[in-house]
């Protein structure tokens, strides 16, 4: 059986073909729609959505929906552009998995485009974008801590109507819609969740470049801050895109030391959580045993290095489905929305609680 939506729309799309409704002539309004066919105001909108994106109705916003004019039909067929940082590995399939059914249900193509994290390649794909006139775009920003040099693109497309919905971060001089997950409670999350283990000397590793990397300092911050600790500068250390192996080195180095107080870490995602555990595993020093580490993400590679990494989940998923439903409400309604998601700790074996063993805590 069809879903509600998808009757309603051939119900309407009968009606408009045996011209109960003239070309030009407002059809009933939502609400209407709603009480005579006792559908929830979200079904009816998915309804007239798919018969807008066809051409046979066209909304105009403070007014309401049309029967539209054979010669306004829109004959190409609408596109979402999505702009990642990464589309091959990491938490990045699955979200672009979200994206891509959610929008085959509302019959959008989608056209995607990948940045490396690199300001060039962001402006490569968004005259991309342009030229390619897509209908609406969701963008993971490029370096969205740092000045992004391509923020004019940006106003060109808002100033073409072409809606951009941010995910995972955003740039802070925009001020756009969002999707993500709160970033500083994932950071205050696996920072309490070390802290309540017994662990006082912690260390952090986070990326600098990007903005999660600077939520996610602020809730290691709040969370030692609230517990009354300390922590040495040297234990705070960071990282961009390109020193990424640099800080894992200065990391182990750190300690290795004599003398070095430091029992945990958190990691600012599974990458980097995973490389430290195979760089302190080659020292000698084992985890959870002597180093306690908890990840971020949720990603495949919280299972699949040495240790299950302890994290905090990533929806990925949820998140694309969201960002598809949200960018199209957009274009349909004109409706801007932003959204962060709820952090949720994941326990694993990469964390011991200080003052007991392993044999202890298995019991």
């Amino acid at each position: 059986m069809k879903p509600k939506y998808e009757q309603l729309a051939d119900k309407l799309r009968l009606d408009l073909q045996q011209n109960k409704y003239q070309e030009g002539e407002l059809i009933p309004s939502e609400n209407t729609l709603q009480e005579m066919f006792q559908l929830s105001r979200h079904t009816v909108r998915q309804a007239i959505g798919i018969l807008v994106n066809e051409g046979l109705l066209r909304k105009e916003k403070g007014s309401g929906t049309y029967v539209a004019k054979k010669e306004t039909e829109k004959k190409r067929p609408k596109t979402i552009g999505v702009i990642m940082t990464y589309l091959s590995d990491y938490i990045f399939p699955s979200i672009i998995r979200g994206i891509e059914q959610e929008l085959s249900q509302y019959g959008y193509s989608l056209l995607l485009g990948t940045t490396n994290n690199n300001h060039q390649k962001e402006k490569e794909c968004l005259q991309q974008m342009l030229e390619q006139q897509v209908d609406g775009l969701i963008v993971e920003p490029t370096k969205s801590n740092e000045y992004n040099p391509n923020l004019p693109y940006y106003i060109a497309l808002e100033e073409k109507g072409i809606p951009v919905l941010m995910i995972n971060a955003f740039y802070e001089e925009l001020k756009g819609p969002y999707i993500g997950v709160d970033d500083v409670k994932s950071g205050y999350l696996a920072t309490k969740y070390l802290l309540e283990a017994k662990h006082k000397h912690l260390m952090l590793v986070t990326k600098m470049d990007d903005l999660q990397g600077k939520f996610r300092m602020q809730g290691f911050i709040q969370a030692i801050r609230e517990a009354k600790l300390n922590f040495l500068p040297e234990d705070l250390l960071t990282y961009t895109t390109e020193t990424k192996e640099e800080v894992v080195k200065k990391a182990i180095e750190r300690l290795s030391q004599v003398g070095n107080q430091v029992t945990a870490i958190v990691a600012y995602n599974d990458e980097i959580a995973n490389q430290l555990v195979e760089k302190l595993t080659e020292k000698g020093l084992q985890v959870p045993e002597n180093i306690s580490i908890i990840g971020n993400d949720d990603s495949t590679l919280s299972t699949s290095g040495l240790v299950n990494l302890t994290t905090l989940a990533h929806p990925k998923e949820k998140m694309g489905e969201l960002a598809a439903k949200t960018i199209v409400q957009a274009i349909e309604t004109g409706e801007k929305t932003t959204f962060a998601f709820e952090p949720e700790l994941i326990e694993r074996d990469s964390v011991k609680k200080q003052g007991t063993n392993l044999i202890e805590e298995e019991k």
